[in-house]
């Protein structure tokens, strides 16, 4: 089986892809939009491959994100793979797929944050390792809303049960707050962040996070506003900083998602930084984001992607969650000659979770509302969130 890299040609063959095993589809702005993702075009790196089916379409996928990343004046590459999709007309191509992106050259690691639990193993017979040693298995959420959680089991009990009965059916569990301008109560020092300017006190922290000399996915203000700029979000993230005489001392992102149509909408932690001497400002954050999300109508918080030094950031928080996961979702392949790991403390900012996630269907036209009635899961293969 040839795979091949990923044309704009290619663009509605992936659409169809995604709608059969129930994953968010993107728009042909939105494919596009990643395709010009400016990491990616640093190095000349594939935007992903596919496979074509007997019929000379693509019957199978894999995207490859490509991150910058910065060690005090050092600019290095990383790669993330996502959305493997793998349908019974090319069975077994993952393996191939999964040898060509953890060969690709240019990239001093090639991983994945969001593995689930049916594809975790492959990855372990391609090299890769499960990492965080501590952490790699561990997802925390953190409950504001139980009752739309019941409602979510008794719903997916029900499809498991008889899944044809679920095909008209249309999105459940929104609410009257999805996508309203809420008051949020925001701590004391605590701010909404909407400035990306290259003379910002965003950029000023961004230059002050990397003096550091950890190894830092690139949250530059260039690459920021290319993120807000996704055509396919119905709502910008929610963004805070906090600020302390008259600096930017943390920062977080956070997303609204919500997974299918039988699963209630949740405030996804996209990122959680802060300089040296201010780990306290964590809790003020995520104080501000439980708040937040009650306040936005998500029926959890959740952080996808942890570390040991996240949890100890966390301070009162870690203790307080509820663990999710369980499976090695977090797996790394190092190149020879890469930066020490324990430089390395990934958010989910690192991963796939910002063009993964499927935004609440707020603003969607009628012809995107009309996919979104998708089942769960689908019959193809899906090999992987990552």
């Amino acid at each position: 089986m040839t795979l091949r890299e990923i044309t704009e040609a290619d663009y509605p063959a992936i659409q169809a892809l995604h709608r059969s095993v129930g994953w968010p589809e993107r728009s042909r702005a939105g494919w596009r939009w990643l395709h010009a993702n400016p990491a990616r075009l640093d190095i000349g790196a594939p935007a992903g491959w596919v496979a074509d089916g007997p019929d000379g379409q693509p019957a199978a996928h894999v995207g490859n994100l490509i991150q910058r990343f910065r060690l005090g004046d050092r600019r290095l590459h990383g790669a993330t793979g996502f959305n493997i999709i793998v349908t019974p007309t090319v069975r077994g191509v993952s393996r191939q797929m999964l040898q060509t992106f953890t060969r690709q050259p240019g990239v001093f690691a090639r991983y994945t944050l969001n593995a689930n639990a049916k594809s975790q193993p492959l990855y372990a017979r391609h090299g890769m390792q499960a990492w965080p040693e501590r952490t790699h298995a561990l997802k925390l959420s953190w409950v504001v809303a139980p009752l739309p959680l019941a409602i979510s089991r008794v719903w997916r009990r029900l499809y498991a049960l008889a899944p044809d009965r679920f095909a008209g059916l249309g999105e459940q569990l929104m609410n009257g707050r999805l996508g309203r301008e809420t008051r949020l109560g925001l701590p004391r020092d605590v701010h909404r962040l909407t400035d990306f300017g290259d003379a910002s006190p965003y950029a000023a922290f961004w230059e002050a996070l990397v003096a550091e000399g950890r190894l830092l996915a690139d949250r530059s203000p260039e690459i920021q506003r290319w993120r807000l700029r996704d055509p396919d979000l119905t709502q910008p993230p929610l963004i805070l900083s906090v600020m302390r005489d008259g600096a930017m001392v943390a920062y977080a992102m956070a997303m609204m998602a919500k997974s299918n149509i039988l699963e209630p909408p949740v405030l996804e932690i996209l990122d959680l930084e802060s300089l040296a001497g201010h780990s306290d400002a964590v809790p003020a954050l995520m104080t501000a984001l439980t708040t937040a999300a009650r306040a936005m109508g998500a029926a959890k918080l959740r952080l996808q992607a942890v570390t040991p030094r996240t949890l100890d950031r966390l301070g009162a928080f870690a203790g307080n969650a509820r663990q999710e996961g369980g499976w090695g979702h977090c797996h790394v392949e190092f190149a020879p000659g890469s930066p020490d790991p324990a430089l390395w403390s990934p958010t989910p900012y690192d991963g796939d979770y910002a063009v993964c996630l499927r935004p609440v269907p707020l603003t969607a036209p009628l012809a995107a509302q009309h996919r979104s009635r998708q089942a769960p899961k689908g019959s193809a293969r899906a090999e992987s969130r990552a």
